[in-house]
């Protein structure tokens, strides 16, 4: 130490005790932000664009971002953010598979102080402490929006298939019940058949081709919970010999680039936009949850609806 100036030795002295652990923050440096997220999967165009805008933003914040995809399977996400928990990691950003079946493994992240942003979907529990804050569009309104849609397009009347997202899940859940609501005051409008295709364009397709098999020209509407499957069922309509888009009107939610380009080949009539660039939103209440701010357990992310009569306009300037 004799030969240590008094600067130096009076450095190092505010060092020694961040030194015991193994970090000097002497520079000033803050330290670098580990984050997990559990998705859901890659089943929809939509999820990828959700997962590349978390990713992202990860990458422009300078966030170590541990990613798990769970592939449809709410099992393995709870074991991806046990293994969050695990790491220690510093928040966890979550994509719940179903709205149920959480509490357990959420109270073990609340024990362990680390804050939980929800995004797209959300969860059904007795103790909202257990997440920091919902990330998500307004899906109830979303069918709502889809339906009243569709009412103006068939002028009231219509036998419709529905085809729906995965059983148990938030999107799923509130779209067909926002478009029960929608078509309540609409007596000429009928959901005849509806049946899972798990958000995936080979569901829609397989449950279309089933659902033309059974019903056949009675069909002249198509309700889908997500572009994916709408596009699919496009599929199947089209090889059983109609015209989709005129023979049978096919409306559905997200708003991917897929679902302006079947609009604009006139085969998709609609599609109600639900946004999945939800990347910076998500870092943000990270953040803020980090530094102890209070944030609201939900945030709505405003959505629009799209026709055939808009597409050809704004295709080039979609994001996802």
């Amino acid at each position: 130490m004799k030969n240590i100036s008094l600067f130096s030795r009076r450095t190092f002295a505010l060092c020694l005790p961040v030194l015991a652990v193994g970090i000097c923050n002497c520079s000033g440096a803050t330290k670098k932000l580990t984050v997990g997220f559990a998705q859901v999967g890659a089943e929809s165009a939509w999820r990828t664009a959700e997962t590349d805008s978390i990713k992202a933003e990860a990458t422009k914040r300078g966030v170590n971002l541990k990613f798990a995809d769970a592939q449809g399977k709410q099992e393995n996400q709870i074991r991806a953010v046990r293994s969050f928990i695990a790491q220690g990691v510093d928040a966890i950003i979550l994509a719940p598979v179903v709205e149920t079946g959480w509490d357990l493994v959420l109270r073990e992240a609340k024990r362990s102080r680390i804050p939980v942003v929800l995004v797209d979907r959300g969860i059904k529990t007795t103790d909202d402490s257990l997440y920091a804050t919902l990330i998500a569009s307004d899906f109830i309104a979303e069918g709502k929006m889809a339906a009243e849609w569709l009412a103006k397009k068939v002028n009231g009347k219509a036998n419709i298939v529905e085809l729906q997202g995965t059983p148990g899940a938030a999107p799923a859940i509130d779209r067909k019940k926002g478009f029960e609501q929608g078509i309540q005051s609409q007596p000429g409008m009928k959901i005849i058949a509806s049946q899972s295709g798990d958000f995936r364009r080979a569901g829609g397709k397989e449950v279309m081709e089933a659902l033309l098999k059974k019903h056949g020209n009675e069909i002249n509407a198509v309700y889908a919970h997500n572009d994916d499957m709408a596009i699919g069922a496009i599929q199947a309509i089209e090889e059983a010999g109609k015209k989709p888009g005129t023979d049978v009107v096919v409306v559905s939610v997200d708003g991917v680039k897929g679902a302006f380009e079947s609009m604009v080949a006139g085969k998709l009539n609609c599609t109600v936009e639900c946004n999945p660039l939800l990347g910076p939103l998500a870092f943000d209440a990270v953040e803020k949850a980090k530094a102890g701010e209070k944030l609201p357990k939900k945030t709505i992310v405003p959505d629009k609806v799209y026709d055939q009569s808009t597409a050809k306009d704004v295709i080039a300037s979609r994001q996802y």
